[in-house]
């Protein structure tokens, strides 16, 4: 009886220490890959408007800004 007894009862604890195990397993191959990579660039940094230049209905609308 004693392995189909202390199934249930140990069950809820070994899913859990299955899970933290997963997810620090997760987190190392996150943190690796990161270090790999190195720091991201932004490169989708908008450009500022320009003060000089009037904003206009075409400059608002057109879908192919540049």
């Amino acid at each position: 009886m004693g392995i189909h007894y202390d199934y249930k009862s140990t069950k809820g604890i070994k899913l859990m220490e299955k899970q933290a195990k997963r997810e620090k397993k997760l987190a190392e191959k996150k943190a690796k890959r990161l270090a790999k990579e190195g720091p991201k660039k932004n490169e989708n940094k908008e450009k500022p408007l320009d003060i000089s230049k009037p904003i206009t209905l075409d400059f608002l609308t057109n879908p192919n800004k540049e």
